[in-house]
């Protein structure tokens, strides 16, 4: 399976090119050391509404990881768990404590992890090395993760709620 990822910045500074995306490129160079492909880079300002959108957008139609940095902390516009929890379906909650569990700055962030369709959503802090730390922390599953996200079973393994007809 193609290993496919996209990353969405979500900073007012560099959206307003008043600032360079170090934690988005930070992350791409995670991702590609670790096999995946970035098919998609993207920047949004600050606010549920327009990171609800670039969310939507990136989402549609996509079976891999989209990776967002900025906006979990506690400023008034850190919203960017609340618009991932506006879009996806499914929370992954045990992703997102391994990534607060990556250092001690990981109790100050309100990141989520979750599911939209085939696309699992992750959020990372806005700090370079915070982002790579959190992505750093569940790298390791998330193949395992959009495999199963994909429908393909590669351990031959019955999971409750696949294709089988066996109730949920």
């Amino acid at each position: 399976m193609r290993l496919e990822a996209k990353v969405l910045t979500v900073s007012d500074s560099v959206a307003n090119h008043r600032a360079d995306d170090r934690s988005g490129t930070a992350l791409v160079d995670c991702l590609n050391s670790a096999g995946f492909d970035v098919v998609d880079r993207a920047v949004s300002p600050d606010g549920v509404e327009p990171v609800t959108a670039a969310l939507r957008a990136m989402s549609e139609h996509f079976t891999g990881v989209i990776v967002t940095t900025g906006g979990t902390g506690f400023a008034p516009r850190d919203v960017t768990p609340e618009a991932t929890l506006g879009i996806i379906e499914r929370r992954a909650p045990g992703l997102a404590e391994a990534m607060r569990l990556s250092g001690p700055s990981g109790r100050l962030s309100r990141a989520e992890a979750g599911v939209v369709g085939r696309c699992l959503v992750i959020n990372t802090p806005g700090s370079p090395g915070g982002a790579v730390d959190f992505l750093a922390a569940i790298i390791d599953v998330l193949p395992h993760a959009l495999e199963l996200l994909a429908g393909q079973n590669p351990h031959g393994h019955h999971h409750a709620g696949s294709d089988s007809g066996a109730p949920s």
